[in-house]
């Protein structure tokens, strides 16, 4: 039924506004015979007469009344969602939903927005921080435009471009046996009590895949949701952890760089193959890529 009728509701407005069909006609730039059959076609849709006739003129049947009242406001509600998606895709003021990893908020993401809006002052942005998974499906379903994430996605639904590698640390407390070392072989620390991220987290996956190959299944003791928790439990002595530097170094932990196996994770970009980029996505995107290999501080 929604879709017979949805062609017809603005012609039933406008008729219903101005009481005279050919008025409504030229108002609305259709034949007149166009916009008599569509009124018919509609009631004879519907089974009850929205308009009692007067030579040229009409007036609402009470059943008019009723079905204009829904009609306007359905009509409204679509206006303003047209008026929304127009915005949003505004070269200047438009909007780009964007995505990025807990670990880039600090600083990264920050310092880039900052660059960008350089010569894009107007551009809107909606971000989102989660785990890889979560802002890939985000981008499938239509929610996000771009992510940041690591690793960086291989599937024939997405496109992906590298942007950079970043170093990760073994974190360990101040007062641990390995905190007096600058650097460390991640086989060092099999007999210690690890704490991660969560299953699903991209940054688990490094941890597991680094004990892994440097001959050892870690032992953990916590699972979390964000890097800067696992630093908070390393500095109470809880266990040590595999992370990436910090924005602010935090007291009460020691970072060594793991010299092998060699330690670190690739970022990239990710967005939804054969989906048509508005132009604020268009800008960033290209703003992104063009950053490759210098988009983290330092």
């Amino acid at each position: 039924m929604a879709l017979l009728l949805a062609p017809r509701l603005a012609h039933f407005a406008g008729v219903a506004r101005t009481e005279h069909v050919t008025r409504a006609a030229h108002a609305m730039n259709v034949p007149q015979s166009t916009l008599s059959r569509a009124l018919v076609r509609l009631e004879q849709d519907l089974g009850v007469s929205l308009f009692a006739r007067h030579g040229r003129t009409v007036s609402l049947t009470p059943a008019g009344r009723t079905f204009l009242a829904a009609v306007e406001r359905a009509l409204a509600e679509v206006e303003r969602a047209a008026e929304e998606v127009r915005a949003d895709a505004d070269p200047a003021t438009g909007r780009v939903a964007f995505g990025f990893l807990h670990t880039m908020g600090a600083e990264t993401v920050p310092g880039l927005l900052h660059a960008f809006r350089a010569d894009h002052p107007g551009v809107r942005f909606g971000l989102v921080q989660n785990h890889g998974e979560a802002m890939l499906e985000g981008l499938r379903a239509g929610r996000l435009d771009l992510c940041l994430t690591s690793p960086v996605p291989d599937a024939p639904d997405l496109v992906a471009r590298r942007l950079d590698e970043q170093r990760i640390d073994l974190v360990v407390p101040a007062d641990h046996r390995l905190a007096g070392r600058r650097r460390v072989r991640l086989a060092e620390a099999a007999d210690e009590t690890f704490v991660t991220l969560e299953p699903g987290y991209g940054l688990r996956r490094i941890t597991d895949a680094l004990c892994r190959e440097a001959g050892f299944t870690p032992r953990i003791a916590f699972e979390g949701e964000e890097a800067e928790t696992l630093r908070g439990l390393v500095a109470a002595g809880l266990g040590v952890a595999l992370l990436p530097p910090p924005a602010v170094p935090r007291p009460g932990v020691t970072e060594l760089h793991v010299t092998a196996p060699k330690a670190a994770r690739e970022i990239g970009v990710a967005w939804l193959a054969g989906h048509p980029d508005t132009p604020p996505v268009a800008a960033f995107k290209n703003f992104l890529l063009s950053r490759r290999d210098h988009l983290l501080p330092g």
